[in-house]
């Protein structure tokens, strides 16, 4: 879940939304049922639960013990989702110091001691201390350029790990993602007005 229409160097302050989803559930997993907390937000955007289920089922293989990160974290589902399901550890970078604070407030609940929040802009950080990753969630503002922009300095810092997984959140309109040739497409689907796609690095 990302802040869908935020600057990516300056957090957008908070502003509540009416009729705004103020929870959303874990699928599976040690946490299975457990409710997170939506930050009532401009600018958050859930990834919805069918969209989740199909990540996951996706992404099954591969998770026991997976070093994850998310760049664009929000409530953080999707590394809490990954923990639930055996994941090993994850980091979750979120630029806005508020829905910084609901993020470690879900992670306190649940008692995800593997999980790691780091308020960052997700650029400024991949430009710094690079650490290998089996599975990026790459879910940027969709009025922006971040998923090109992210991608290079994924690919040509390293921070994915040979074969490892990126799962990316793009307009339903974005009909060739602005990806590394490097990576292989593997999955593509739609759902309302997401696409939603599933990356591989090349061994």
């Amino acid at each position: 879940m990302r802040r869908g229409t935020a600057s990516r160097n300056r957090p957008r302050q908070p502003r509540a939304l009416s009729g705004y989803p103020g929870t959303l559930r874990i699928i599976a997993g040690i946490w299975r049922r457990r409710r997170l907390i939506v930050p009532n937000i401009a600018g958050v955007r859930p990834t919805p639960d069918r969209v989740r289920e199909t990540l996951f089922n996706w992404l099954n293989p591969w998770l026991p013990g997976a070093c994850c990160i998310d760049l664009f974290a929000g409530t953080g589902a999707l590394c809490l989702e990954a923990l639930s399901r055996g994941a090993g550890s994850a980091v979750m970078l979120e630029a806005s110091f508020e829905v910084a604070a609901i993020l470690r407030e879900n992670i306190s609940q649940l008692g995800a001691e593997q999980a790691e929040v780091i308020v960052a802009d997700a650029l400024t950080y991949l430009q710094g201390p690079v650490r290998a990753f089996d599975i990026v969630f790459l879910d940027p503002p969709f009025e922006s350029d971040l998923i090109a922009q992210a991608s290079v300095l994924l690919d040509q810092r390293g921070w994915v790990r040979p074969g490892g997984h990126i799962y990316i959140e793009a307009p339903r309109q974005m009909k060739r993602l602005p990806i590394p040739t490097t990576w292989e497409l593997l999955r593509s689907q739609t759902a309302g007005q997401v696409g939603y796609h599933l990356a591989q690095t090349r061994s």
